[in-house]
């Protein structure tokens, strides 16, 4: 709708326009071609009064002719308003859109707390558990979707349910990187942190320079007070992980370590 009430408005401003046919427009003169010429003609003449040619009362009225010609300034033509159809159409186009808007945004948008974020027309990012669990049914051992099902879970509080995802994809590879970091995430959040170091540990023999477990081990050793072990992991954590989402706070705890250690 909004899309043929701009059309609308668009041939009710080019309609004049249309229904008339005038002849091309030559180029206007130009002022420098003007004082050229009159300058030549006043050369002209000087050159025949000089060789006693010309009358001087001649000479006298050519002379004030050329120069009323050469130096008369030009009028310039001012510009036309815009047509009255025009601005009325435009302020059409303009009232109806925001009516458009007005009407169809809140029932776009959805019913939501002030302050809270659009949603209704905008799609979810990520499956829910309930779809994950679904396709986990179908599929048992599809292990992206047992690890997509696995952070689901612990983005809705259940650990229990995530790290019981993190063990079937352990059961199936038990060199599966990204399971073992949930699942040593999963035991720091516990509190478990001896037992999360051993996780990350397996972590880092297989995969030395992973952001996500020498992350965490510096983590841990930071709140045992391991200092040392702290500053090593750190060290290389902020050598591989420069755009790793924690590396801005692991900089001022990296510093401090390094004093007390």
């Amino acid at each position: 709708m909004f899309a043929v009430f701009v059309a609308f408005g668009g041939w009710l401003a080019v309609r004049p326009l249309l229904g008339r046919r005038g002849a091309w427009p030559h180029d206007p003169p130009d002022d420098h071609d003007d004082v050229a010429r009159a300058v030549s003609s006043l050369r002209d003449l000087e050159f025949a009064r000089a060789a006693g040619t010309i009358a001087p009362a001649d000479h006298t009225r050519l002379r004030a002719a050329l120069e009323r010609s050469a130096f008369a300034g030009s009028v310039t033509p001012g510009r036309r308003a815009a047509p009255l159809r025009t601005v009325a159409a435009a302020a059409l186009i303009a009232s109806i859109a925001a009516v458009l808007v007005v009407v169809n945004l809140p029932r776009e948008t959805g019913d939501r707390a002030p302050g809270s974020s659009l949603t209704g027309s905008v799609p979810r990012l990520a499956p829910s558990a309930a779809e994950l669990e679904a396709a986990i049914a179908r599929s048992p051992n599809d292990i992206p979707t047992l690890l997509a099902l696995a952070e689901a879970y612990r983005d809705e509080g259940r650990l229990g349910d995530s790290a019981g995802a993190y063990q079937r994809v352990l059961a199936i590879d038990r060199d599966s990187v990204a399971a073992l970091n949930g699942v040593a995430l999963i035991l720091y959040q516990s509190g478990e942190r001896q037992s999360a170091l051993i996780a990350v540990d397996r972590v880092l023999a297989l995969r030395p320079r992973d952001p996500d477990a020498l992350f965490l081990k510096g983590l841990a050793s930071y709140q045992s007070e391991q200092w040392s072990a702290a500053v090593d992991a750190w060290r290389l954590y902020l050598e591989v992980g420069e755009f790793h989402p924690a590396a801005q706070m692991v900089r001022p705890l990296y510093a401090e370590a390094l004093k007390k250690r």
